[in-house]
Order: structure tokens, then sequence, then C-alpha cells
């Protein structure tokens, strides 16, 4: 995403209430852009639309980002960055019951706070990830790749049980991310109109209790 950004000021100075203001404007552009293509797609979405819930002229958009591919693309990775940064607790140093609670508990957190993020993804993979294909089978595989030898060292000093890092991590994601995709049927099975923060709190717990079982963990 191309965001026009002054070359004023001293480096390292503070923002100034330009800065200020534009980088507000970025985030409702953002924020609006995820909302609407997690409702209509990349197909369906429209500037337009984005820049009325933004509460911006279209011109002003435009400013900000030249095309619709490019603020599409920019939303899919600011998804997966905030993802992947759940994982920050994943280390070979941490304890291994420590560090994957808090990741599942993060994971579900996400699930309630921002479920048309997962939503946007979801749809972009459902259709052949034509957006981000380059970055899921390069950036992405290489994070699985280095969380996977974590896993392994937990397990090569007798830390967890062996599993597939690969696999292990498929699943976590299918777990966690169910509760923003699939959060209607979710609510329909307990007999609600919506979830409630209690549903999402038992997600987590009960989530990490079968994950840890299985690793042979104790949370």
């Amino acid at each position: 995403m191309t965001m026009r950004l002054d070359s004023g000021g001293d480096a390292g100075s503070l923002p100034g209430p330009r800065e200020r203001a534009r980088a507000r404007i970025e985030a409702d552009i953002l924020t609006a852009a995820e909302a609407v293509f997690a409702e209509f797609g990349f197909t369906g979405a429209s500037m337009s639309e984005i820049a009325r819930r933004a509460g911006i002229p279209k011109p002003n958009l435009h400013y900000y980002c030249k095309t619709k591919e490019e603020l599409y693309r920019r939303v899919l990775r600011d998804i997966l960055d905030l993802w992947l940064g759940t994982a920050d607790e994943i280390r070979a140093d941490a304890d291994p019951a420590a560090a994957l609670s808090h990741y599942i508990a993060a994971k579900i957190d996400l699930a309630r706070r921002r479920p048309q993020a997962s939503r946007v993804f979801a749809n972009e993979v459902i259709h052949g990830a034509p957006q981000i294909g380059d970055f899921l089978a390069n950036e992405l595989q290489d994070w699985v790749t280095a969380k996977g030898k974590v896993i392994k060292s937990w397990i090569k000093a007798g830390k967890m049980q062996p599993v597939d890092p690969r696999h292990f991590f498929f699943m976590i994601w299918a777990a966690t991310q169910t509760y923003a995709d699939f959060s209607v049927q979710i609510a329909a099975v307990l007999g609600r109109k919506e979830l409630q923060p209690s549903d999402y709190r038992r997600a987590a717990e009960q989530t990490t209790e079968i994950v840890l079982r299985g690793c042979g963990l104790r949370g």
C-alpha cells in the first residue's frame, strides 16, 4: 500500500499534528477495507464503499492507495503480521506449556476481536490465494520452519512429546480461527444469537487443555 508520507521533520522527532492526522486516516482506511473485503470479497468490494466507511472522499482514498489490489494486499499482509506476532513467546528458552498457552489464548482473542480479518484471509485462501500465494510459499513457510525448529528443540530436550510441527500449527490454526470464520454456526449450536466473551474464554481453555495434554504437558 503506497502511503504518501511527507519527508519533513528531523529523523527521530515526534510526529506532528499532520503526521498524527495522516496515521489516523490510514488506520481508518485499513479498518474500513478489512470490513468491506470481509463482507464482499475482493471482487465485490469497491473503493467507493471503502472510502464511504472510512469517512473520506474517494479521491482522498486514491491519494493514499492507488488501486484496490494494492489496498487488499496491504490488508492481508497486516492480518498475517498480526497473527504471526502472537507466536513471539514460542522460543527455545521458553517453557513449552506457557508459550503454547499464550499462543492459543492470543489466537482465540484475535478471533473474538478481529473476526473480519480471519474471514478476509479465509476467503483469499479458499479462492486459491491469488494475491498472497507468494507470501504463503515463502515467508509463511519460513516462519513455520523457524517455529518448527523450536518445537523440535523442545522435543529433543524431552520437554514435550513428539509431534510434526507443521501439522501441529495447522491444527492450532484450525481450532482457533473457527471461532471467527464459523462463529454463527457455533453460536447457533450453543443456543445464542452471538458468541459471548465467556464462550471465547472457554474455547481458549479447552483448546489449550487438549493441545497440552496431547503433547504431554501440563498448564
